[in-house]
């Protein structure tokens, strides 16, 4: 309902939704189907015994510490399912109705390969289990499913971990062992077996699941009136509205939504069930257009907020978002009423509801929005939900008083004088687990700094020249912590190493390594300035925390000795070759249907070149690393060895003394 913000980095900028997607085609590849969308980084599917899909994704690493992060996830993809990835700020969270919410959360990773352990000869559980590889962190992950209404729930446990392990595919073999395989990126690649080694060879036993069956059944019938008009489509569907089960009530609705709106609105407008009324009305939101605005808000009035659970609530606020993000604002008359209704309960109990009040009485120029969201960034006790209410206010121009200007600015400069908002400092304790159980600690995601640097620029932009000049005082204080420092050992030439000079020594990295000396090397190489690891450096580069999970000591080597060899796509330069035969090499932070630009220098992010699409001849990633060669060229063959050994250790290894 309100703006969204790309990328702080510029990955994706102007890409539109919904990203990653499920085709579904004939085994000749024709009569192609979208059959699920709204996701980002899912390598992989498998089907279960009973042929429900699943797969493994990913949202943006980069966005970690940010409110609209989402952790790693196993889905469940049903007919239709929109899993609400977009890019930005604009992910949606589970609880949107209009979505489906993951099976169960896992935390940081980087997926690769699914498969079932169906006729493995291992353990009835583990048969049973959905295994989804892990590259980032090196591990294989066991995930336990159980019916759940239509759908499932599950947990989850590390199958296996290792470093490095950075891990790709998996097939069960005729012989009922796992067979795996490890590499990508340019490294070493291998093959492994799994087998179950206790006193008796488990027998393979039947996976299907009994239970729930009768539910998924009727969801695989509504299924069938996806995707076409259908006489029958509505009268079967409309009693799932009702359900409690929520994979039921979206299959309902998507059958529904396909039929023509005239079939089935003044049935949406009439109906008094809360979920069915509910749900329907978010039906007529998305498809009915400009014309039934006004009869959607009016028939809200029917369900009032106190008398609904927190999940209709929220499904309620859903609605106006839908509709306003689509057709505008209704009627002065209807906002007037929207606004009586919904702002005395802001603040709510739940962060969910406050997140979504939030928008919508901001988006409505509702008296008191924005101080109210003032002070809840101000007793927000997390990182992630100060930086949720502050980031709606940054393009809101009404409703401020000049010190709540002051408070909201005061947050960039992290003042403590009074009347600032003090930044919080602890993450909410599920970001911090999802570290833990990769064995590092919790830190901001690559584009955090970005996200934050624009956010300031928008609620400078969306000042008068008036409050320009009342708040000059503030606008001109520094913002934040400046760039990592560079080293203050002067750069120095040693000698230009090559793999053959330092190859023969890499088994004495795991003895007797200097730490500290190895975090001072990786200052003097300069990695600090554009890489992560632990909670310091730069974000331009890949983050080195858990680089142990996925390169081998020797690879780890190569790759910094020779940073062109494999370059990841996320941090790969574009080159844009102009008609006139001059080439301008940088990473994309804007793509319009004009122009592009391109950020050069990855340490000035301010310092743009813009071309317009008609001076461009060619444009191709760049096959030269922006990281330079021979930076390992000022130190001296130990302290090669003890930055390797740094590296390996992690995150722990960052405030190590000796």
């Amino acid at each position: 309902i309100l703006k969204r913000a790309e990328d702080g980095n510029g990955f994706g900028a102007n890409k539109t939704p919904p990203g990653g997607y499920v085709m579904r085609m004939d085994l000749d590849g024709k009569n192609c189907e979208l059959f699920a969308s709204g996701q980002r980084n899912d390598y992989d599917i498998a089907f279960n015994a009973d042929g429900e899909l699943f797969g493994f994704d990913s949202d943006m690493e980069w966005d970690w510490a940010l409110p609209w992060y989402r952790p790693i996830r196993i889905c469940h993809y049903t007919s239709a399912a929109d899993h609400g990835f977009r890019e930005g700020s604009a992910k949606w969270p589970e609880w949107y109705e209009d979505s489906l919410p993951a099976t169960v959360n896992i935390g940081l990773g980087s997926p690769t390969g699914t498969k079932f352990g169906t006729g493995a000869k291992f353990p009835e559980k583990y048969q049973r289990a959905l295994y989804a590889m892990d590259w980032a962190y090196g591990r294989i992950i066991a995930v336990h499913l159980t019916p759940k209404g239509s759908s499932y729930s599950a947990t989850w446990e590390n199958f296996i971990v290792g470093k490095p392990f950075n891990v790709t595919d998996l097939e069960i073999g005729k012989d009922g062992a796992m067979y795996f395989t490890i590499g990508g990126r340019g490294t070493q690649a291998g093959l492994y077996r799994v087998t179950y080694t206790g006193t008796k060879t488990p027998a393979v036993v039947d996976t299907h699941d009994k239970a729930g069956a009768d539910a998924r059944a009727l969801r695989h019938e509504l299924e069938k009136f996806h995707g076409h008009q259908d006489a029958k489509a509505v009268a079967a569907a409309w009693p799932s509205l009702s359900s409690d089960d929520r994979f039921l009530r979206y299959a309902a609705r998507i059958a529904i939504e396909f039929q023509p709106v005239a079939e089935w609105k003044d049935r949406a407008l009439a109906e008094t069930n809360p979920n069915a009324g509910l749900t329907a009305l978010l039906a007529l939101a998305r498809m009915g257009g400009k014309e039934n605005q006004d009869a959607i808000f009016a028939e809200l009035k029917k369900f009032p907020m106190k008398s609904l659970t927190e999940e209709q609530q929220l499904l309620q606020l859903r609605i106006v978002e839908v509709s306003i993000a689509r057709n505008g604002k209704p009627s002065p008359e209807l906002v007037a009423l929207a606004v009586e209704k919904l702002s005395p309960l802001y603040p709510a109990n739940g962060d969910a509801m406050n997140r979504e009040l939030c928008q919508i009485l901001l988006a409505l120029d509702a008296p008191g929005a924005v101080h109210k969201t003032i002070e809840l960034a101000r007793t927000a006790t997390t990182v992630e939900q100060q930086t949720a209410y502050l980031f709606h206010l940054r393009n809101i121009t009404n409703g401020w008083t000049h010190d709540d200007r002051i408070a909201w600015f005061s947050w960039f400069n992290a003042s403590d004088a009074p009347g600032a908002i003090v930044k919080a400092k602890k993450y909410a304790p599920e970001f911090v687990k999802w570290f833990n159980d990769v064995e590092s600690d919790a830190r901001d995601g690559a584009s955090y700094n970005g996200f934050i640097r624009n956010m300031r620029k928008s609620g400078v932009a969306s000042l008068s020249d008036r409050e320009r000049f009342d708040l000059a005082g503030i606008l001109t204080q520094p913002v934040g912590p400046g760039a990592p420092r560079s080293p203050k050992k002067p750069l120095q030439f040693v000698k230009a190493w090559q793999m053959s000079d330092l190859e023969p020594a890499l088994p004495s990295v795991s003895h007797a390594r200097n730490m500290a000396k190895g975090k001072e090397a990786y200052e003097t190489a300069l990695c600090v300035m554009c890489h992560k690891f632990g909670n310091t450096g730069g974000a331009v580069g890949p983050d080195l925390t858990s680089i142990a999970s996925r390169f081998s000591r020797r690879d780890l080597l190569e790759n910094i000795l020779d940073p062109s060899k494999v370059i990841s796509e996320q941090y790969a330069f574009t080159t844009v070759t102009k008609k006139n035969g001059e080439q301008v090499s940088g990473r994309v932070t804007e793509d319009t249907g004009e122009k592009i630009a391109l950020t050069p220098n990855p340490l000035a992010p301010d310092e743009k070149v813009e071309i317009k699409k008609g001076d461009i001849a060619k444009r191709e990633l760049s096959k030269v690393s922006p990281m330079p060669p021979g930076l390992l060229n000022m130190l001296t063959k130990e302290e090669v060895l003890d930055l390797l050994a740094f590296l390996e250790s992690g995150s722990k290894a960052a405030d190590a003394k000796k």
